[in-house]
């Protein structure tokens, strides 16, 4: 049996890509311009032979492939469907950034460094400005897709107390300083992440002050909470689906998001308020028993340049008043 050629297929596949690349970016730029928004995406595996995404970055592309048995198969597949999108863009090479991403990263990869450019990339998002790096890491500093969810957190956070676990590089804690928020407390286990986080703030015009980064497990951190007699009015909780943690064992959002969630409402004032998102695509939510009025906000935090509804999943949890 005749196969089709390695080079002919790659051809095809990189034409498509671009075709429908420059197509979403004649929909989406020009709204996303007047916004002031620099991130979005620009493909979200659209088409089902070609798994990939696309995000614009203020004039930088990142191109990033989910392998698969098939374009291992395909030498240069990657690097074809880049150059096709830049040149269709018009976007210089030295812009355009790859990367590929697995399913189901072997341990402890997901954050392994690529490289160490060190080089950082000043973006808006409407007006907040963020640090990107979009060479050194599988994640380039800014999830795009809780752009939705930081403006919510921002308009809702006025004179709050804020807690943000998970905090990564602090866009929900930018979002909620610039909002008003009294005070937060960021966690999280990179002191790396945490200084990212410092950066962000100074951009955005707030001083560390009231807004305290801690950097250390969030079970270790609660277990201090409890013991102080801590507590705030609105947290946010967004973790990976899996991680290891230092102390040995692993998280598995899937197993663990439960009592995490029991554990962080118990440290809410009366009234008080928690986001919680996944984006394990199958996530199952366990919420029962959860002492809170719940609600799913997928719906509604999901930006419209993400045709993937699964890239997260977002609920409001309310404490009652008395």
């Amino acid at each position: 049996m005749d196969f089709p050629n390695p080079q002919l297929i790659i051809a095809r596949q990189a034409e498509m890509l671009a075709n429908r690349v420059a197509k979403n970016y004649s929909k989406l730029a020009p709204n996303f311009r007047q916004q002031q928004i620099d991130c979005y995406r620009l493909y979200d595996r659209d088409i089902p032979e070609i798994r990939a995404v696309v995000d614009y970055y203020a004039g930088h592309l990142v191109v990033a492939e989910f392998t698969r048995t098939q374009t291992a198969e395909l030498p240069g597949w990657l690097e074809a469907m880049a150059a096709a999108v830049g040149q269709k863009l018009g976007i210089a090479p030295e812009q355009i950034h790859t990367r590929q991403r697995r399913t189901r990263p072997e341990a402890g990869s997901r954050y392994r460094r690529l490289d160490t450019t060190g080089k950082r990339l000043t973006v808006r998002e409407r007006d907040l400005q963020f640090l990107v790096n979009l060479d050194d890491f599988l994640d380039t500093g800014l999830f795009s897709d809780h752009r939705d969810t930081r403006k919510l957190i921002r308009t809702t956070c006025a004179g709050d107390d804020v807690l943000n676990l998970f905090c990564y590089t602090g866009g929900f804690t930018v979002a909620a300083a610039v909002g008003g928020a009294r005070s937060s407390d960021s966690v999280d286990v990179s002191g790396h992440y945490l200084d990212w986080l410092t950066d962000n703030l100074r951009l955005n015009g707030q001083e560390l002050g009231p807004h305290r980064r801690h950097q250390i497990e969030a079970d270790t951190f609660l277990e201090w909470a409890e013991k102080q007699g801590k507590f705030w009015d609105l947290a946010i909780v967004d973790p990976p689906s899996f991680s290891q943690r230092r102390t040995g064992s692993d998280w598995d959002v899937q197993r663990d998001h439960a009592d995490l969630l029991r554990r962080v409402l118990g440290r809410l004032k009366p009234g008080g308020v928690l986001w919680f998102s996944a984006n394990h695509q199958q996530f199952q939510p366990q919420f029962d028993g959860l002492p809170a009025e719940i609600e799913d906000w997928t719906s509604r935090s999901i930006p419209p340049d993400f045709r993937n509804h699964a890239v997260h999943r977002l609920w409001r949890m309310q404490l009652p008043t008395e």
